[in-house]
């Protein structure tokens, strides 16, 4: 069994890299979640991997050997710190969900001498947003798998009816338990969340049947987004409290910002672009065009003489700014379409030659050159 190929990183993978992976897969294949055949097994694989390639010794161990370390495998005991060794699945004392509870929802609060049980970890996801959306500052819906109280027993991880929790026996319920600490400037006191408790001061006897005593359920949940008026792409937004439910409170909910193409229009920071083709006559002699703008349809003029790449503003047709007040403006790009010599009829083609002739230029009668061939070029069309 490849670790590596199981997360679907790189054997160089960095760190980051792999926890992403696990936490996504994870996610996929969580039994409270998936329940086709097999999502179990392929949810303890991928545990297994994580557990392994997250810590560096391990990771050593395997990328040397091939195989995870055994209870034997490193000098000083178990090197798994009770999971009971991965040589193999199902290793005594090694339990995935644990491993995912840990990433998930107890590991934001870090240790870091906070005393109390640490909230859960943060959730980071996409959201695809279009212009009226941003341009409106609306609110959006999106969903999102979060871990939540488990409904059966109201996040008190014990059996509803059944024996009530105890007092810890690790750090007689206070929730932290007291060390020692060697440093160069001696020996201090340190205070860590209890590791048998995770700071909540009591161990449970009964556990409850549905979440088998970790109190939190995966449930994908609908979640209100509020997007701050011209929003644009590769922003984040910070919903509180929506992360997944830990010990001491949820985590927040990240979401970055992903902006749905346009079907006319293309954004520059706060200005639109649209690129309005017309034709040669009508940029010679001016014309009206039809611009599509986020209010509807607006009428423009284009004035006599217009050159290929002229522009027009529409001021304040564009998106709020996010900085600053006011908004910017839809920029209108003429784009002036030369037709090529098959396009033309009999007709098209003599009034053309009779205008070349007015002004004075030479019209060669070679198909593809003259007037229209200059033209095509010089606009990059053959």
């Amino acid at each position: 069994m490849d670790y590596y190929e199981l997360l679907g990183v790189a054997k160089g993978a960095s760190a980051s890299e792999i926890k992403s992976a696990y936490r996504k897969l994870a996610l996929k294949y969580h039994p409270d979640r998936n329940k086709e055949e097999g999502a179990s097994e392929k949810f303890a694989q991928i545990s297994e991997a994580y557990a392994v390639l997250s810590d560096d010794d391990k990771r050593a161990h395997y990328d040397r050997f091939g195989s995870a370390p055994s209870a034997g495998g490193f000098p000083g005991g178990d090197p798994f710190g009770g999971m009971g060794g991965m040589g193999g699945m199902g290793g005594a004392g090694f339990d995935p969900m644990d491993l995912f509870e840990q990433l998930f929802g107890g590991m934001a609060g870090g240790m870091g001498g906070r005393r109390g049980p640490p909230r859960g970890e943060d959730i980071e996801t996409d959201a695809q947003v279009s212009l009226l959306q941003a341009r409106a500052g609306e609110d959006i819906q999106i969903t999102v798998a979060r871990l939540t109280d488990c409904q059966h027993c109201g996040g008190t991880k014990s059996e509803p009816g059944g024996k009530p929790p105890e007092t810890c026996a690790t750090c007689q319920g206070r929730g932290a338990v007291r060390g020692q600490a060697r440093t160069i400037f001696g020996v201090v006191e340190t205070q860590q969340v209890c590791p048998t408790c995770r700071g909540e001061g009591k161990q449970i006897v009964d556990p409850c049947t549905v979440c088998h005593g970790r109190g939190h359920t995966l449930k994908d949940e609908e979640v209100t987004v509020k997007l701050p008026k011209g929003i644009d792409e590769g922003y984040r937004i910070r919903v509180a409290g929506k992360g997944h439910q830990g010990p001491g409170g949820a985590g927040d909910l990240y979401v970055h910002i992903e902006m749905e193409p346009h079907e006319y229009l293309r954004r520059e920071e706060e200005h639109l672009i649209y690129t309005a083709p017309i034709g040669y006559a009508h940029a010679v002699l001016g014309h009206e065009v039809d611009v599509p703008t986020l209010d509807g349809v607006q009428k423009i003029e284009v004035k006599p003489g217009t050159q290929h790449g002229d522009t027009h503003r529409i001021r304040g047709a564009g998106m709020p700014r996010l900085q600053g007040s006011g908004s910017g403006d839809l920029i209108v790009a003429y784009d002036v379409v030369v037709p090529r010599p098959s396009q033309l009829s009999p007709e098209a083609r003599e009034a053309l030659e009779a205008y070349a002739r007015a002004v004075g230029d030479d019209v060669p009668h070679k198909s593809g050159e003259g007037f229209f061939g200059r033209i095509g070029k010089l606009f990059g069309r053959d």
